[in-house]
């Protein structure tokens, strides 16, 4: 499967999503936060681990809630709380810096064209200086210009991994040559982290919240 995307080919998820919200309603409507199980503590609580590396998002109450993701998730506390256990790791604890995870991120979310996704980290971008070229960029692939060799790379294995499930030998060694080990490993699981997320908003009918939409 190719994830090649000419610069013609490139479109935003949140302002042209490829979703119709009319062909395919809700299909897991998200419980407003006072329907929430008693359950839905601990699986919020799994989401910070014991020993983060990168620092929690600021407690601003201007900044998106995702009160849509974490309302579906409620459904299923049991679950989300396992995710959240190992999504945890991805967004704290990972020996990858903020803005690779970033990269990471957005790439998976502009190829399954996840409009929550992307918008939800759109925003976390911009707290790891991601401005809106480098976010068209992203959009765009590893062949944009202006990539570091590295940057292209990370992205180049989003791609990969998403059509085939593995980094090519090519791809690898440009990683090895600057990564860790434990970063190799951090990165795949960041990629099918999110690339399973995505699966999840667009099967449930994930809706953008009113502080996710552009205004």
């Amino acid at each position: 499967m190719s994830t090649d995307m000419s610069s013609d080919e490139v479109r935003d998820p949140v302002r042209d999503p490829v979703r119709d919200p009319v062909r395919d309603p809700v299909r897991v409507p998200p419980l407003p936060p006072e329907e929430w199980p008693e359950e839905m503590r601990d699986a919020l609580a799994a989401l910070r681990p014991a020993n983060p590396r990168h620092p929690f998002p600021p407690r601003d109450p201007s900044r998106p809630k995702g009160l849509n993701a974490l309302g579906t998730l409620a459904q299923h506390p049991e679950l989300t709380r396992a995710y959240h256990t190992f999504n945890g790791h991805v967004l704290f604890a990972t020996t990858l810096t903020p803005r690779q995870r970033e990269l990471l991120v957005l790439r998976v979310a502009a190829l399954r064209e996840s409009e929550y996704e992307w918008a939800q980290h759109a925003v976390l971008a911009a707290d790891v200086d991601l401005g809106p070229g480098d976010l068209d960029r992203i959009r765009q692939g590893p062949d944009a210009p202006g990539w570091s060799p590295l940057d292209r790379a990370m992205l180049r294995a989003v791609d990969e991994l998403v059509a085939d499930a593995m980094i090519t030998d090519d791809t690898w060694a440009a990683l090895a040559g600057e990564l860790e080990r434990v970063q190799l490993m951090d990165l795949v699981f960041t990629v099918g982290a999110y690339d399973l997320l995505a699966m999840a908003f667009k099967s449930f009918g994930v809706q953008l919240d009113a502080d996710l939409r552009p205004s």
